[in-house]
């Protein structure tokens, strides 16, 4: 059963100019998808939807076999807590004013769980390579990198299902991108991924299946290996000869 099922979903913000059309994808539990695409070609549009920031115009978006409906209040509570998002830039995704124990507790307060918030901020922070007492620390006094894993660690710290990376290193310099990817690397074995880029490259070191979307619709799917060996449409045959890629060991020390 699939974790999240997207079904010839269509979404325009006007009725002559759809953003996504018909666009069908599948997430099982445990996958790692990179949706690949250039500037306007609905990737964030459909991280919206499966956010439920947005309804379809059409089509259908289930999540753990029930509708994904913001209008459900019962369901889109437990939908925040298996469902988290990390933005494209550390410096804007982070209170300024808050400490990090404030800003990666802040899931546990508005999702309100029990438990011990202390203890599972600290372990958060673990997963993502950071000391204990960074929690007492606030933002400014952190590197784009680590502001990037504060900002991982606030959205595994409930325990989601689906880790939503937008566009999650493009605002990094090369060694903390790697770095980065590395980090996400190891949270996926614990929960499925969708990773939202335009960098073909960083996918490929990253991500098991690809998808590519041209203007709204997906134009090529499937094994990222096999779909960067053997690149089947014109557009994806474009993106692959203009991205570099990326590999785990490319980064300077």
């Amino acid at each position: 059963m699939s974790l999240v099922a997207v079904d010839k979903v269509s979404f325009g913000y006007t009725a002559s100019r759809p953003i996504l059309d018909a666009v069908s994808l599948d997430i099982a539990p445990g996958d790692t998808i990179g949706l690949v695409g250039e500037s306007g070609s609905g990737k964030t549009t459909l991280l919206r939807l499966l956010l439920g920031l947005a309804t379809p115009d059409s089509g259908t978006i289930h999540f753990d076999g029930s509708p994904l409906d913001p209008r459900n209040g019962a369901f889109m509570r437990q939908f925040r807590r298996q469902a988290q998002v990390v933005f494209q830039d550390p410096y804007s995704s982070l209170d300024p004013r808050q400490t990090i124990f404030s800003i990666i507790a802040e899931p546990l307060r508005s999702l309100r769980l029990a438990g011990d918030h202390a203890a599972m901020v600290a372990q958060a922070l673990e997963a993502v390579g950071l000391t204990p007492d960074a929690a007492t620390r606030y933002p400014h006094q952190f590197s784009g990198g680590q502001r990037q894993r504060i900002a991982i660690a606030r959205a595994i710290v409930p325990g989601p299902r689906l880790l939503l990376a937008d566009e999650a290193v493009s605002a990094l310099d090369l060694t903390t991108k790697v770095r980065v990817v590395e980090l996400l690397a190891r949270l996926s074995a614990s929960m499925s991924l969708l990773f939202v880029s335009h960098d073909i490259g960083v996918v490929a070191a990253l991500c098991r299946r690809i998808v590519i979307l041209e203007q709204g619709r997906i134009v090529e799917a499937g094994d990222t290996a096999t779909v960067l060996a053997n690149p089947r449409h014109p557009y994806t045959q474009r993106l692959l000869a203009s991205v570099p890629r990326l590999t785990l060991n490319e980064a300077s020390t």
